[in-house]
């Protein structure tokens, strides 16, 4: 009896310590939540981020509090997100380049997007525009792809740097349609616009809110959308894969994240709260009107495609020999 002494304690602190748990899980949450965004206030990322975390707070009753954090195009930021204490008082974004892209572009990462990450919901997808300038004599993907295969090393593509989704889309659209097209890094996509406007590049994947102005201004020609289906603010503009390239999509997209660890019961208690949100009809139209689509579902659905999309690039970035600079 006196041998069995040690494991009914041993026993009874792990019920004790499952009890104080489940009952700080019950109680959360009772006191304010930081969500890190890991860009600079005032973009895509940002703007989005602070309206989902108002009405997050009201349903709550507790302040979403809102960092930006950041630095090494998103590490930064995530890399705060995977060390915070996993007690669901810290939670962020999970970005396309700091999940999925940056594990194969840098050589170090301080974090693993897939062990020390726990996602819970995807936000939005926001497909790029593929647009050429008003100079070059094409209308649609099948003249531009023709035009290149006749002009070899001849036609550019701007991006707003080494990695980044209009990048990516570029060379993935390089390999997939067997085309010498020239990568044009800048630093920053609103120059690469600005070039395109005039005529210096000859092509760019967009973001569509950024693209949209440009486009209704007759600046510049829209040739085809990197989503699976038409976008509501473009629907005269086919999809890359209706236009040749089938499977070709491509999306800047967010989510949400908490470290791993976090308690399944408040990972779903979020999960829900954000999928009710997301169909709140002005948080619909806010990211319909930017030419964006809503996101949702499980936790387990966005892990999915986290995977999914980390294998794509990845194959992308080998194929392209992509290097940061």
């Amino acid at each position: 009896m006196k041998s069995l002494r040690p494991l009914i304690a041993t026993l009874a602190a792990v019920a004790a310590f499952s009890s104080a748990a489940q009952a700080q899980t019950a109680d959360w949450p009772a006191k304010p939540i930081t969500m890190i965004v890991p860009y600079a206030p005032g973009g895509f990322a940002d703007t989005r981020v602070r309206l989902l975390a108002r009405k997050l707070g009201e349903t709550l009753g507790q302040p979403i509090v809102v960092e930006n954090k950041a630095g090494a195009g998103g590490v930064v930021g995530t890399n705060l997100i995977a060390k915070a204490a996993p007690d669901g008082y810290t939670i962020g974004t999970g970005n396309l380049a700091p999940m999925a892209v940056n594990p194969s572009l840098m050589k170090e990462m301080p974090y693993n997007p897939q062990k020390d990450l726990a996602p819970i919901i995807l936000i939005e997808n926001s497909p790029l525009v593929l647009s050429v300038n008003n100079e070059l004599p094409v209308k649609t993907l099948a003249d531009l792809i023709a035009l290149a295969k006749k002009q070899p090393g001849k036609l550019s593509f701007g991006s707003s740097g080494v990695g980044g989704a209009h990048h990516l889309s570029g060379e993935m659209f390089r390999e997939q349609a067997k085309i010498d097209i020239v990568h044009v890094p800048y630093k920053g996509g609103s120059l690469a616009a600005t070039d395109l406007m005039g005529g210096h590049i000859s092509m760019m994947f967009e973001m569509g809110y950024s693209a949209l102005p440009a486009i209704q201004g007759a600046k510049i020609h829209p040739i085809a959308v990197t989503s699976a289906k038409r976008l509501a603010v473009l629907p005269d503009v086919p999809t890359m894969a209706e236009s040749g390239l089938p499977g070709f999509e491509s999306y800047n997209w967010q989510g949400i994240v908490a470290p791993a660890g976090t308690p399944a019961p408040i990972i779903a208690k979020l999960n829900a709260e954000f999928n009710r949100i997301l169909k709140e009809p002005d948080v619909q139209k806010a990211i319909a009107d930017t030419g964006s689509q809503a996101g949702g579902g499980t936790p387990e659905e966005f892990a999915a495609f986290i995977k999914s999309e980390t294998e794509k690039w990845a194959h992308v970035i080998k194929a392209g020999n992509i290097q940061l600079q």
